[in-house]
This record gives C-alpha cells, sequence and structure tokens, in this order.
C-alpha cells in the first residue's frame, strides 16, 4: 500500500506546494482535482533526491504507477480471499483505495510528462468516449 505518512496532506495549506481546494468552503467540498495534480507533482518535485534528473523522476513515476497496480492485485486476491496461506487479508474499500490511488499516480505521472495534463486527459477522455459509442 503507499506510504500515505510520506505523502503531504491536501488539506495542510502551510505546506510549500498549494494544493488544490474547492472555492466552495461550505464542509464536504470535494478539493480541485486538477490542482491537488499539481500540488503533488509539485510537491514531488520539490523533494527529489538530490542528483536527480528529470528523466529518472519520469521513469520513477511511470516504475510507481506499476507498484500501484500491483497493490490493486494484492487487495483483490486478498479480499477474494484466493491466496489459503493467508485467507481475506483485505477488504472491498481496501480495493476501492488503491483503485484510486492508482489513478492519482497516473495523473501525477502525466503532469511529469506535460503541464497540460487536464487538456491532454480530457481529449483522450474524448476520444475513448467517441469510440466506445454504437457506430463509433
Amino acid at each position: 500500500m503507499t506510504d500515505r505518512a510520506a505523502l503531504p496532506d491536501p488539506a495542510d495549506t502551510s505546506s510549500d506546494a498549494s494544493f488544490g481546494t474547492s472555492s466552495d468552503s461550505s464542509f464536504g467540498a470535494p478539493p480541485d482535482l486538477w490542482g491537488s495534480i499539481d500540488g503533488l507533482w509539485a510537491w514531488l518535485e520539490a523533494n527529489r533526491p538530490a542528483g536527480g534528473d528529470d528523466a529518472q523522476s519520469l521513469l520513477v513515476r511511470m516504475l510507481k504507477l506499476s507498484e500501484e497496480v500491483g497493490e490493486v492485485a494484492q487487495a483483490v486476491i486478498g479480499a477474494t480471499g484466493r491466496n489459503p496461506r493467508k485467507g481475506v487479508t483485505h477488504t472491498w474499500e481496501d480495493v476501492e483505495s488503491e483503485l484510486c490511488d492508482v489513478v492519482i499516480t497516473a495523473l501525477v505521472a502525466l503532469r511529469t510528462l506535460t503541464p497540460d495534463t487536464r487538456e491532454v486527459f480530457t481529449r483522450h477522455l474524448a476520444r475513448v468516449t467517441e469510440r466506445s459509442r454504437p457506430g463509433g
């Protein structure tokens, strides 16, 4: 699972990175997705190991995505009890959480490739959506 202690708290406005928050100040307002992705990316950039270059950062972020996908698999196996040695070790809520980690990690990796993350993702989603329609 992701080491959540190592990640910044998007609700903590005292950190160097500016994490997305909704302009709606009502209780329970969701964070801004793209602002949060930019904030996580900025935090990772600011906390790169000494001597790390852009190519290494990109490679590590792509590898991190594989790690997170593996954690989804581990959670599914644990939720279904398919490992007879371990039995049921996870819940479907764990699977949900791991899937969210995959999405976040993928968007941060995409942000590492381009500052136009939102536009690139939106265009791609539109193409995939169009392809999936009857006659598309």
